[in-house]
């Protein structure tokens, strides 16, 4: 078996619009080992949903993948038929989304919804309560049984994500994608959610891809980060490598901008100067160029990959810088 649950390979996406096609995601490549954390990481509008959209193959009607591949468990999911995709979305691959009150059927009760995920499993309504209740108490549930009865709205936003997670690991799926899980969580709710995550992944061995732009929820919970900036990834690696010693100057510049370095009272929060590229018109050369600090003659021109540690790699011209 290989050790990489999902390998994904220069992936591309663009979104049809009235001004162009907007080139959402170039030349995206990761891996995610078997058992692993990997986090993504980056701005708003990097890419970061379209990328778990394209894996999931639930893009937007204007989206279409324009190159690429990607690998699950040996099989290239851009090759499965929509039945067969379908077959394998909440079964072999889960998904968290960011707001569970959304993601949660509003009039049907959490019981219902727990046994409606497993009408591939020729069980009895009775074994299917009981996997339901397991599943609950193990992400810390209280009362599991009586909470089958239940509705969304009356479950606390933390209680309603662990139901969340609870649901998408019921398939005991080989990867599990979060997709910024703790964003509408308070700092008491995210490290419980987090602590919660690791012991779960320890328990069923899942892979999990870990989305945020939250680098203290990446840093705490993930083993590998992948850095991206407009569409494109920039840097990855170990996370103490990256988070140490950032490569990128764009990833050196993220990390600065983390409300929790901050040593001394401030009125403005450090930011990053300038905008994120029209990805209709992407400027040539590097992504970054005309917000990095470090920019020089050779920027203009495509950045190749550099090995910086074991395992760390970076888009960028500055290693050859004069």
């Amino acid at each position: 078996m290989s050790d990489t649950v999902l390998s994904v390979n220069n992936l591309s996406v663009d979104y049809r619009t009235e001004r162009g096609a907007v080139q959402a995601l170039r030349d995206v490549s990761l891996a995610v080992p078997r058992g692993g954390i990997v986090g993504i990481v980056g701005e708003s509008g990097c890419g970061k949903s379209t990328l778990i959209n394209a894996i999931i193959r639930l893009l937007a009607g204007n989206a279409g993948i324009t190159g690429g591949e990607m690998i699950f468990e040996g099989r290239d999911l851009l090759g499965l038929s929509p039945d067969a995709m379908r077959r394998l979305r909440g079964d072999r691959l889960s998904m968290v989304f960011q707001d569970p009150m959304t993601s949660l059927n509003p009039v049907l009760s959490i019981g219902a919804q727990m046994r409606d995920l497993q009408y591939r499993n020729r069980v009895s309504r009775r074994e299917k309560n009981r996997r339901a209740v397991a599943m609950l108490e193990k992400v810390g549930i209280p009362d599991a049984p009586s909470r089958l009865t239940q509705y969304p709205h009356e479950f606390s936003g933390g209680m309603r994500q662990r139901i969340g997670i609870a649901m998408a690991l019921l398939a005991e799926p080989a990867l599990l994608i979060a997709d910024e899980p703790t964003t509408a969580l308070d700092a008491t709710l995210e490290v419980q959610i987090i602590h919660l995550l690791q012991a779960l992944q320890r328990d069923t061995g899942c892979a999990i891809l870990f989305i945020s732009h939250h680098l203290g929820v990446i840093a705490e919970l993930c083993e590998q980060v992948v850095v991206m900036y407009a569409g494109r990834v920039v840097e990855s690696g170990a996370v103490r490598d990256i988070f140490h010693r950032p490569a990128h100057p764009y990833t050196a510049r993220l990390l600065e901008c983390d409300p929790a370095r901050i040593q001394k009272a401030t009125r403005e929060l450090p930011t990053i100067p300038g905008d994120i590229p029209d990805l209709i018109h992407p400027p040539t050369g590097c992504i970054f160029r005309e917000r990095c600090p470090h920019a020089f003659d050779a920027c203009v021109t495509p950045p190749p990959w550099r090995d910086w540690s074991d395992g760390q790699r970076a888009l960028c011209h500055l290693e050859a810088r004069p």
